[in-house]
């Protein structure tokens, strides 16, 4: 279904007929930079961000940071000038001497942001230093305020680590999040630990499409201590109103694709004789454009994250194809609608040479599961198995929870179950995502050490092999990786979210061999059962709890630890923090009470794992 072109305008609102709010904050120039009456307004509402009111009634001064949570949402079509107002008001802001974080998925999303803010500064007499031109940091360094403003860039994970004053961070005044729907939810939410925080983004565009803003993140918003404010623009700036360009590139792009309506497979099932497995065909995409529109639409809603060159790549690129289920059509004119589709890419069979290259820190693009196992594992042989990549896969938001990914995934397996030697995939990790990849038969082999920059997530790559191959090449990277994953916990991947790495080990298929002395186990075991100490021997502490995790994800027996045990080995003995923060973490009234749960969930591992040694040493405490 074709949806609008973008809104415009009902009314004549340009800068120069309206008169400048009575009871403005910001400085006249402020006002005098927007472009349109539209402009104006939404920068007039981003004066939430700070205090009204000075006594000196200087009202540049008095756009100091607001002392109540606010979160101020800007939504816009393209090209309406929402990054310029959000420029204009941190430059505000930033001349009253506040401390401004800019964020966004890349700083060419926030770029005019930074122009605008030091447009303003400059119109306001002010002196300041950059870094760059365009520039990132703008700093003031001169004027009324005792205390010079500052308007600064940092990447979304690295801007959500800075308002964690517990870490000695000084938190920024204000934020602002930029293109805020091409983030993750769970990025989104650490950035709700601003007490003022503005989220721009697109309304109709690739940014925009996702629900995890428009749905999931709106109910979290609703939810925290934050007044919220919600304003858009809809007055075009780049283009004329009802310009034919800006329609042209609006239906070109698919700015407007759309899923099918909740109405028409609101009844499917995954088990429905009516849903039919198909091959889609960049021929076929192109040849019915409604079709088109619903397996773009759904890719798009899936992911907070889609640029116009996927698009591009999924009708062009060699290495790409499309499976959907495609549910019956109650019209004659229709061969059925699209209610879950997945992006596959082929990857692997790779000759020697380009093996060779690759493993030598060359790049060979598109082959994202060969090129880690390569490059970053030193596994040169990786790139021999043929393999297929689940890029993406989406679900109508309808008739989610029905078992319509999994059975794409199952007809994708037996599709290919002779043809290739394994399926793979990679993603930002989550509980309930590597839950749904392990129940779909699929094994973690790799865990990034970095977090993605729009998810904020570590990405996990997991394997499901297909043939000999296929399980040789699963087998040594699950093996390798259950090996180096304690070590990597107690460093680099030391502030994964302790659910996160519950999950994740559930999803390891290796053996963990304990490797246990007597006097390990004994030291174990007087712990659980007695007065021994873990900070005496953290080791056997640690192989014990990696083994536990990766048996709890093969056994169908209930677990032998409660969710918040399981968190405590992770923070404490896996990732190796202070007794006190765990204690705080986990809500344990003391570190001394944090120990002695810790002893106490090592109980039912002695019990289970536990050797001669180890139960000679309970039993000397349990008479």
């Amino acid at each position: 279904m074709t949806h609008p072109a973008p809104r415009l305008s009902t009314a004549d609102q340009s800068a120069e007929s309206e008169d400048f709010p009575a009871d403005r904050t910001f400085p006249d120039e402020a006002y005098e930079a927007c472009l349109t009456g539209d402009q104006r307004s939404v920068v007039r509402e981003l004066e939430a961000l700070g205090r009204g009111g000075s006594d000196d009634g200087d009202a540049s001064a008095s756009a100091s940071p607001s002392s109540d949570p606010t979160a101020v949402v800007v939504e816009a079509d393209r090209g309406r000038g929402k990054s310029s107002a959000a420029g204009i008001a941190a430059g505000a802001l930033a001349a009253a001497g506040s401390d401004v974080l800019v964020t966004a998925p890349e700083y060419r999303s926030a770029r005019e942001v930074f122009v605008r803010a030091a447009a303003l500064l400059e119109s306001l007499g002010r002196e300041f230093e950059t870094d760059h031109d365009p520039p990132r940091d703008i700093r003031v360094v001169g004027g009324e305020c005792a205390s010079g403003g500052r308007v600064r860039f940092a990447e979304p994970t690295d801007a959500a680590d800075l308002l964690d004053e517990s870490d000695g961070n000084a938190a920024p005044d204000a934020v602002f999040v930029d293109e805020a729907a091409a983030l993750s939810v769970r990025l989104l939410e650490r950035f709700l630990a601003a007490p003022t925080v503005a989220f721009t983004t697109t309304v109709h565009g690739y940014e925009g499409a996702g629900r995890g803003f428009s749905v999931r993140f709106r109910d979290r918003l609703a939810e925290s201590d934050h007044a919220v404010v919600e304003t858009r623009l809809a007055d075009p700036i780049r283009y004329a109103a009802g310009d034919p360009v800006e329609a042209w590139a609006f239906h070109a792009l698919l700015l407007d694709a759309r899923p099918p309506v909740e109405e028409v497979v609101a009844g499917v099932e995954a088990a429905s004789e009516s849903v039919e497995y198909r091959r889609l065909s960049p021929a076929e995409l192109l040849a019915d454009e409604t079709l088109l529109r619903e397996v773009f639409g759904l890719l798009v809603l899936a992911h907070y994250r889609t640029e116009p060159d996927d698009l591009a790549r999924l009708l062009d690129a060699p290495n790409l194809s499309v499976r959907a289920l495609v549910a019956d059509s109650e019209s004659p004119a229709r061969s059925g609608h699209v209610v879950a589709v997945a992006l596959l890419a082929r990857e692997g069979d790779l000759p020697a040479d380009l093996r060779e290259h690759m493993y030598e820190g060359g790049r060979v693009r598109g082959n994202m599961l060969p090129d880690v196992l390569t490059s970053q594992l030193r596994d040169e042989e990786a790139g021999v198995p043929a393999g297929m990549r689940v890029v993406r896969i989406a679900t109508h938001h309808a008739v989610r929870s029905r078992g319509l990914s999994s059975r794409l995934l199952s007809e994708i397996r037996e599709e290919f179950a002779d043809d290739l030697d394994w399926l793979g995939t990679g993603f930002g990790a989550t509980p309930d995502l590597l839950r749904f990849w392990r129940a779909n038969g699929y094994r973690t082999v790799q865990l990034s050490t970095t977090r993605n920059d729009a998810s904020g997530e570590y990405s996990a790559l997991m394997l499901d092999p297909l043939s000999a191959a296929g399980a040789a090449l699963h087998d040594r990277h699950a093996r390798w990786f259950a090996s180096r994953i304690a070590s990597m916990l107690a460093d680099p991947l030391r502030d994964a979210d302790a659910d996160v790495v519950r999950a994740l080990l559930r999803t390891v298929e290796a053996s963990v061999e304990l490797d246990l002395s007597a006097w390990d186990w004994r030291a174990v075991a007087a712990s659980a059962y007695g007065p021994g100490l873990y900070d005496a021997a953290p080791r056997p502490f640690r192989r014990l709890a990696l083994r536990y995790f990766v048996d709890a994800g093969r056994e169908d027996e209930a677990d032998l630890l409660s969710a918040r045990e399981e968190r405590l080995l992770v923070r404490k003995v896996l990732q190796g923090h202070p007794w006190s923060e765990v204690a705080d973490e986990l809500g344990f009234h003391s570190s001394g009470q944090c120990m002695r749960a810790l002893g106490d969930a090592y109980e039912p591992l002695v019990d289970r794992y536990g050797d001669e040694a180890a139960r000679q040493e309970a039993e000397r405490y349990s008479e």
